[in-house]
């Protein structure tokens, strides 16, 4: 069989936290050789890295699309064409779609339909109920053995603590791993923006930040009667980070992900009922914001996720209210993370940390790691070239992206999946 060796190249394996010149050999899919140093194997093609970074493939375990049921907003192959320009290279699907991923032939559709575009590796998460319903517990054990990653509902609460302890209870008789959004609904329903001085000056209905502790300490106090293993999905207060590190202290098994939207930007860039920065849950405080950003660099935040959520022109450019939540970030992860280590000064292998050996070691994937056997899923960047984000040019069918025009550092130059070279 044909070998590639990628050379003279900037390791950055946070694994095993190394950082230095070295090379990668490639045969059959898999990385079968990692040099540390000058050396440079021998190889049927030779692809010279000329000192920029080789990484991991980025893991995004929480992207949305329109397959099936809202085609328009987003395909799997648009999603996997975006996400392989971003040096993303497996994603997570999220199960709101139409119909929801709540049996296992949605699992099989959504993960044949990825392997047969032949771009990203596409994986699925599970509904945790039937529908997204909130009562109804999904069928979580067919799902497992179909290949879900974990099992969640999304953007939606469940509300019911008793349906809540039930799927923890039967998740954890298996070790799956369960998400939720952490959020009180009584005091967030309607709510579109952070509470505070300027969503009363703009009259928006605001979400306060105790919501998303109390929700917390509701959905830890589960996970410490079951067991279950839990993901607390895109956390976004310094408060609920306190409860957190607590639950942890007492020896919960529980990980948490933020979006990288709540690690670039805060509350003010919402300004004069700018849609695109409406999101779910809301932008918070520049002190959230710097609260987050020290628990990337302190290890406490597992993932790093794109939080990617298509939303087509029509949906987004709409009285701030009624907008749709969310924005697409497949393609902007990378840079919009790099922000951490040119503006933050975190090093370059804890911004890579939760974007590769993180999700990777959460999920259990085979993945995430540059060693002798892994898949060669790789990723290679210039940390320090800049760019000028353009919606309009995203590969995503919506273009909705927060970062237009923002300038960054950091672009992908190549991106490999199994070896394949699909960027």
């Amino acid at each position: 069989m044909s070998t590639t060796a990628i050379v003279n190249a900037r390791l950055l394996d946070p694994a095993t936290d190394y950082d230095g010149p070295g090379s990668i050999l490639i045969e059959d899919g898999r990385i079968v050789r990692v040099i540390h140093g000058a050396a440079t194997p021998a190889a049927d093609q030779i692809v010279d890295a000329d000192g920029l970074c080789l990484a991991p493939g980025l893991i995004d375990i929480r992207v949305k699309t329109g397959e099936p049921g809202a085609e328009p907003k987003e395909t799997l192959k648009s999603a996997s064409l975006a996400a392989a320009a971003g040096g993303v290279t497996t994603i997570v699907v999220q199960p709101d779609t139409d119909p929801a991923v709540d049996d296992p032939a949605m699992i099989d559709f959504i993960q044949r339909r990825g392997a047969a575009l032949n771009l990203v590796n596409v994986r699925a998460a599970g509904a945790a109920t039937k529908a997204l319903d909130g009562q109804r517990m999904a069928e979580i054990g067919l799902m497992d053995e179909a290949g879900a990653l974990y099992f969640t509902d999304g953007d939606k609460v469940i509300v019911n603590s008793r349906t809540l302890q039930r799927v923890m209870s039967y998740a954890a008789a298996f070790n799956a791993l369960i998400a939720c959004r952490p959020s009180d609904p009584w005091l967030t329903e309607g709510a579109v923006a952070a509470s505070g001085e300027l969503a009363t000056r703009l009259g928006l209905s605001g979400s306060p930040a105790i919501a998303e502790r109390i929700g917390l300490e509701r959905d830890l106090a589960l996970v410490e009667q079951t067991g279950a293993r839990f993901l607390v999905d895109q956390i976004s207060t310094e408060g609920a980070l306190e409860t957190l590190a607590r639950a942890r202290a007492k020896g919960l098994e529980v990980a948490v992900s933020v979006s990288i939207n709540h690690l670039c930007f805060n509350e003010v860039d919402i300004g004069d009922y700018r849609t695109f920065y409406r999101l779910d849950p809301p932008l918070r405080s520049e002190a959230d914001r710097q609260a987050l950003i020290e628990a990337v660099r302190e290890g406490l935040i597992d993932v790093i996720t794109s939080a990617h959520a298509p939303a087509p022109a029509e949906d987004k450019r709409r009285p701030f209210s009624e907008a749709a939540p969310g924005a697409v970030g497949l393609e902007t992860l990378l840079p919009a993370a790099l922000t951490l280590h040119h503006e933050d000064g975190l090093d370059l292998l804890d911004v890579l940390r939760p974007l590769t050996q993180g999700p990777a070691a959460l999920l259990g994937l085979d993945a995430g790691v540059l060693a002798e056997g892994a898949p060669a899923d790789l990723v290679l960047f210039d940390p320090g070239a800049p760019i000028i984000v353009d919606a309009d040019a995203l590969r995503s069918k919506s273009k909705n992206s927060p970062f237009d025009g923002r300038r960054l550092q950091g672009k992908v130059i190549g991106t490999w999946v199994g070896g394949r070279k699909v960027h």
